[in-house]
């Protein structure tokens, strides 16, 4: 039988640690010395303790070990099983964010998107021909409070366009949807952001994937906003470019 320092020693763990599994229930001592206190430890605590330590560098916490210290080998297996499952999606997780950083890095963009799945939206909208993208301005002498555009390609003639309007012109509705969002910042204008959220695009292989939305917001304060949507997937169907008022 070996005190609680000499089994601390043996095993290369704390008297600390071996008190935290005492009190918590994980490894209880063969016996405990009624006068002095002493924690005694045999043969049963070592190997006990040693498969604690063992399942503990397999990456499971304390909690999930005292559910399976005593559990059937395939029970155990199965946890190791999930547990590297987690840790293969949280390396995933990191790597993007990884690759997000480094091409910010590499590439200086004017914004930040980002990716997320939004609901869908109905709208009453204006629908407008367009020969040109200069000619929004003109059709739009204030700006709208969303700009939509459908293209397969550059424009290289006639488009169409569409804008919000109180009347209802004609109805649109906006599937729910995967997209890539960008908030402008007021300096550098929708221009720029939207060239700089297209080459982000390709350089992340995702395709647009339907109908570009231009948001513009303003707050009870009378601050100013512009957003940028663009649906995508990972493959390339037909591509739509942004056109703004």
């Amino acid at each position: 039988m070996w005190r609680i320092g000499q089994l601390a020693r043996m095993v290369g763990v704390s008297e600390r640690t071996l008190r935290h599994y005492d009190k918590i229930g994980l490894l209880v001592p063969a016996s405990v010395d009624g006068l002095t206190g002493y924690r005694w430890y045999g043969v049963a605590e070592l190997s006990r303790l040693e498969r604690i330590r063992g399942l503990q560098r397999l990456g499971l916490p304390l909690r999930q070990i005292a559910d399976l210290l005593d559990a059937p080998e395939p029970q155990v297996r199965q946890a190791l099983a999930e547990i590297v499952t987690g840790i293969q999606r949280d390396i995933a997780a990191l790597a993007a964010t990884a690759a997000h950083a480094q091409d910010h890095l590499t590439t200086p963009m004017s914004i930040l998107p980002q990716q997320a799945t939004v609901g869908p939206r109905h709208l009453s909208v204006r629908r407008l021909r367009v020969a040109h993208p200069a000619e929004l301005a003109g059709l739009c002498a204030t700006p709208p409070a969303t700009l939509l555009t459908w293209l397969d390609g550059p424009p290289t003639g006639r488009f169409t366009a569409a804008v919000t309007t109180d009347r209802a012109d004609g109805r649109l509705t906006l599937q729910t949807r995967s997209v890539v969002r960008a908030i402008v910042p007021p300096s550098v204008g929708v221009v720029r952001a939207g060239q700089d959220l297209f080459g982000w695009l390709n350089r992340h292989r995702l395709a647009v994937a339907g109908l570009t939305v231009e948001d513009h917001l303003i707050d009870a304060d009378g601050a100013h906003a512009t957003t940028l949507e663009v649906p995508v997937a990972d493959e390339a169907p037909p591509r739509t470019y942004m056109t703004r008022c």
